[in-house]
């Protein structure tokens, strides 16, 4: 079977490592699909859901508050800051932190504070929605 290999890492640990058929993930130009024998690409990618279709046909989803991607003909690499399972999505902690960041924008007096506040909600609203797609698929 045709595979490709991919590892998702995060700055605390290794997500996933294994061998998959497809790869679908939010690159900043528009969605990304990658299957074996890629053209090599390095580009940013957005918050968002990372979907592993594995080689048994199972689905692996994880969220990644963006990052970065290098593929290789044979190799998918996603670097993000922050990476969590699908599995390990928590409703309340997104919805409370999502409600903090909505509180920050409103208290927020400079336009660092601003900027700051606007891309932790951002981040918090694909995570909640990421968290949707997950629970749609199970």
């Amino acid at each position: 079977m045709n595979t490709i290999h991919v590892d998702v890492v995060s700055a605390e640990e290794n997500i996933f490592s294994g061998e998959a058929r497809f790869v679908a993930l939010p690159g900043e130009a528009g969605e990304l699909g990658i299957f074996p024998r890629h053209t090599p690409l390095i580009t940013r990618i957005k918050a968002g859901s990372v979907r592993i279709e594995l080689a048994d046909g199972s689905e692996e989803f994880i969220f990644v508050a963006g990052g970065l991607l290098e593929v290789q003909p044979n190799c998918v690499t996603v670097l993000s800051d922050t990476a969590i399972r699908g599995k390990d999505l928590d409703d309340e902690k997104a919805n409370a932190a999502k409600a903090l960041a909505e509180d920050a924008l409103k208290n927020a007096k400079g336009d660092l504070d601003i900027a700051r506040a606007q891309s932790e909600l951002f981040v918090m609203a694909a995570q909640i929605s990421a968290l949707r797609k997950f629970r749609q698929k199970k």
